[in-house]
């Protein structure tokens, strides 16, 4: 799986720590498995209370994290023939009892074929269900013989989340199947930048230790609660530097259950189409341009207007989208992150410059086009 970077004051931000498939592991044993129950109940009792909640922690979840391997086509250039060849590593988590699997969508983008291996070693084939580039977010699905029920994740409430406390990651680092490291929350409210260029909004930072192959894995809290997806470092090495990423559950919560029924997000729309946001700052327009209202739809309901074109050739501004709601829109990808928190049928108030004045413009948002 390649590596997505983005230079940024000498270092780099490193989207995915997935493992390259040309990575060879080192050469080290595997870890015992957490449920070889050789540490005694007396042995525990001597540990301090904040190493016993780790312990428990990684026993209760670890059973839900999974080792995700992919295949990509390749043609030889001397014969043509295609074969599967290994595309990259990573780690996901499953998140009901029926084999959903959630991962990062850099993590089997392009795979031809993609394994799951679970805590006990059982290999299964997954299928992509659907998948949101624009926070980073794949649905896969694995059926097992036998009605088997898969262990969950159980879901916390991300907005509650404080600087300071302890976090846990569990994932994949360079094929080292079920890894753990621990450490805090860092900040909350970061952006961070997703494969297709929008911005993910409401990022954890963290410290926990994040390298190559910790890419979909979970981030827990001290309960064992699935509060956020590992999914970038912030890096000049491409290795842990103590600065990692994560999107939050309530992200991952939003886009899921519409993955799982559609195979896509639907977003509620408000009928328009709009300008490139480089032309509006070439004009030195702070907000996003009307380009175009589809007939019968939410925005020519509520009489918005349009970029015209004369017969001159000469461009007539419209209407400039500057808030939705009371939050400020500068540009398109504000806009669409004001539009994601909300669903098609809700009324919204749209908030526009026409000619120089602001206007309030009552609306209800449809099912996007």
């Amino acid at each position: 799986m390649r590596f997505l970077a983005v230079s940024l004051s000498g270092c780099a931000l490193f989207l995915c720590a997935c493992t390259f498939a040309r990575a060879q592991s080192p050469n080290v044993p595997a870890s015992i498995p957490s449920d070889a129950a050789a540490t005694s109940q007396a042995a525990l009792a001597e540990l301090l209370p904040d190493e016993r909640n780790t312990i428990e922690v990684f026993q209760k979840a670890s059973p839900a994290v999974v080792f995700i391997n992919t295949q990509t086509l390749s043609r030889n250039p001397f014969t043509f023939d295609v074969s599967l060849v290994p595309q990259g590593s990573g780690s996901g988590f499953i998140w009901d009892e029926s084999g959903i699997i959630v991962t990062n969508n850099h993590v089997v983008e392009n795979a031809r074929q993609i394994e799951v291996i679970l805590g006990d070693k059982t290999k299964l084939r997954a299928r992509v269900i659907g998948a949101e580039p624009s926070v980073d977010v794949a649905v896969l699905k694995v059926d097992a013989p036998g009605g088997r029920r898969f262990p969950a994740l159980t879901l916390a409430d991300s907005s509650k989340l404080i600087v300071g406390q302890k976090v846990l990651a569990i994932g994949n680092p360079f094929g080292l199947d079920r890894t753990l490291t621990t450490g805090v929350v860092s900040a909350l409210g970061r952006e961070i930048e997703s494969p297709n260029k929008r911005r993910i909004r409401d990022v954890i930072q963290t410290d926990a230790p994040i390298n190559p192959g910790n890419s979909g894995g979970p981030l827990l809290d001290s309960r064992g609660r699935l509060i956020g997806i590992n999914t970038m470092i912030y890096s000049p090495s491409g290795a842990s530097a103590g600065i990692g990423f994560a999107v939050p559950i309530n992200t991952v919560k939003r886009v899921v259950p519409d993955i799982m029924r559609y195979g896509k997000v639907t977003r509620p729309s408000l009928g328009i189409g709009t300008v490139n946001d480089y032309i509006a700052r070439r004009n030195s327009i702070e907000g996003v341009i009307v380009g175009e209202v589809y007939e019968g739809g939410a925005a020519a309901r509520a009489g918005l207007k349009p970029v015209r074109i004369t017969r001159s050739s000469e461009v007539i501004l419209g209407d400039v989208i500057v808030g939705v709601d009371g939050t400020r829109v500068a540009n398109v990808d504000d806009l669409l992150n004001a539009l994601e928190q909300r669903k098609a049928g809700e009324r919204v108030t749209v908030k526009i410059l026409r000619d120089g004045k602001n206007i309030n413009v009552p609306l209800t948002l449809e099912a996007g086009r």
